[in-house]
């Protein structure tokens, strides 16, 4: 049974398609990334799976719940950490906690809320008021709230926009420890890296629609050609021209589809008599990946 499962999924507001039949399934126990551009539609996919808009077409499962037709234990089952910092400015952090345990009627949850607070690093703001903390600790809070009815699946919408370092990081931590305690993690980030560190599998949106969804390695090792960068004791061979892409710094650089074809540029080298003094491979990174994809390449 699938964590998450999307199945055709249209939403049009007017003549606006926000999504285009999107379908994929998020595994129990993945950590799992949403990667796309600013309305590419990846907060319309998270609202709808939060019951908070109905898709035009198609069906949100959330641990086999319909959110729909299922919608109290599919809302059980899922929790949001959004984008905007929303809070009553009128509430302590504790108190807010309560009352989003109320909503899930959960009357007695405070030894929950206190290890959320000190997993946090909240405890020590436990009773101060919500318009008084930094916008960091108010992420925090929003976490915290996501969390408080212990939903097995967790969507995460852009986290650590404009937060500290230190909060980055024990933020992860954390995440980290609810993901090896087998809740399924969806990470949606403009921080390319934290996808790549953290995710096992990988979806991307563009314009709508879905244009990748793949193990993160399999990503990496076939969506963009390799960079080879070359200095040699003479000019590069016509045989190797057409795969060349620039110079620089003294230095010729080639573009290979797959890093095996280096053994033939070397050959090809030696052949000519061309010495290679120096040598160095690209690392291909998400981002790469990413800047490829949203200018019309494929995987």
């Amino acid at each position: 049974m699938p964590a998450i499962e999307i199945q055709s999924v249209s939403k049009r507001y007017g003549a606006f398609t926000a999504l285009d039949n999107v379908s994929f399934t998020v595994e129990p126990g993945e950590f799992f990334a949403l990667l796309g551009p600013n309305g590419a539609g990846k907060t319309t996919l998270i609202s709808a799976m939060a019951g908070l808009s109905r898709p035009s077409e198609g069906r949100i499962r959330i641990m086999n719940h319909d959110v729909v037709d299922d919608f109290r234990a599919a809302r059980m089952s899922l929790g949001v950490v959004p984008q905007e910092l929303v809070f009553d400015p009128f509430l302590s952090v504790r108190e807010t906690l309560r009352f989003q345990s109320g909503y899930f009627g959960l009357a007695r949850n405070d030894a929950w809320i206190d290890e959320l607070l000190f997993k946090l690093g909240l405890s020590d703001k436990a009773d101060a008021n919500m318009r008084a903390l930094s916008g960091g600790m108010k992420r925090r809070v929003m976490v915290a709230q996501a969390l408080v009815h212990r939903p097995p699946v967790i969507v995460l919408d852009e986290p650590t926009a404009g937060v500290d370092v230190e909060l980055r990081q024990s933020l992860w931590v954390f995440i980290r420890e609810l993901n090896a305690a087998g809740h399924t993690i969806v990470l949606t980030t403009h921080y390319l890296e934290e996808a790549e560190t953290l995710c096992n599998r990988i979806a991307m949106l563009k314009k709508g629609r879905l244009i990748a969804l793949e193990e993160k390695e399999k990503l990496l090792a076939h969506s963009v050609a390799r960079e080879v960068s070359l200095k040699l004791s003479a000019k590069l061979p016509p045989a190797l021209e057409s795969l060349k892409v620039r110079e620089e710094n003294g230095r010729v650089v080639l573009a290979l589809a797959e890093i095996a074809q280096l053994e033939t540029v070397l050959a090809t080298l030696r052949t000519a008599a061309v010495e290679v003094r120096e040598l160095s491979v690209g690392e291909t990174d998400l981002e790469s990946v990413f800047v490829r994809m949203m200018h019309g390449g494929s995987v």
